[in-house]
C-alpha cells in the first residue's frame, strides 16, 4: 500500500450528484483546522494486515506542528482511494495503471485503512471509492511525505 500524506489546515472532497442537485458537487469528507488529507493507492500483493499496518503508522506518524502525530492531538484524517499512485509513466506519454489493483480488490482495503483508523479512535473522514472527486485542502508547510507497507 502507498499513501501520499499531506499536513493540512482543512480539506474536504465533493462528489457530483451528492446534492439535491445531480450536476452539482457536494461534500461527503471534511476536516476543519490541523490535520492530514491521505491518498490511499492499492497494488495486487496489498492486505489487510498491510491496511492495518498503515492504519498504525498514519495514526502515529509525527509530521505535524511541533512533531506531533494525529494520535497525540486527536487530529482528524481525510482518507481518499487513489488507484493512480500505482500509475507508471516511463515509457511513452501515457501513464499504465497495472501496478494498481482492481476495484473489488482494492476497495475493501481502503474500507480497511479507514476502520483500523477509527478503532485506533481517529476521526475519519473519506472521499467516496470510484468516484470523480474534487480535493480541496490548505497543505500546511507545504509538508508531504510518502508512506509505503
Amino acid at each position: 500500500m502507498r499513501a501520499v500524506v499531506q499536513r493540512v489546515d482543512g480539506a474536504s472532497v465533493s462528489v457530483a450528484g451528492a446534492t439535491d442537485d445531480p450536476s452539482a458537487p457536494g461534500v461527503v469528507g471534511e476536516i476543519v483546522g490541523e490535520g492530514l488529507c491521505v491518498l490511499v493507492g492499492v497494488t495486487h500483493d496489498d492486505t489487510p494486515q498491510k491496511a492495518a499496518q498503515l492504519a498504525r503508522k498514519l495514526w502515529s506518524v509525527r509530521v505535524l506542528e511541533g512533531e506531533k502525530s494525529c494520535s497525540d492531538v486527536n487530529a482528524p484524517l481525510l482518507v481518499i482511494s487513489q488507484f493512480t499512485l500505482y500509475g507508471d509513466a516511463r515509457k511513452g506519454r501515457r501513464p499504465t495503471w497495472n501496478a494498481a489493483a482492481p476495484g473489488e480488490v482494492a476497495e475493501p482495503l481502503v474500507d480497511e485503512v479507514v476502520a483500523q483508523l477509527r478503532a485506533l479512535g481517529a476521526r475519519v473522514e473519506t472521499g467516496r471509492f470510484g468516484a470523480d472527486m474534487r480535493v480541496s485542502l490548505t497543505n500546511h508547510g507545504p509538508f508531504t511525505v510518502i508512506i509505503e507497507v
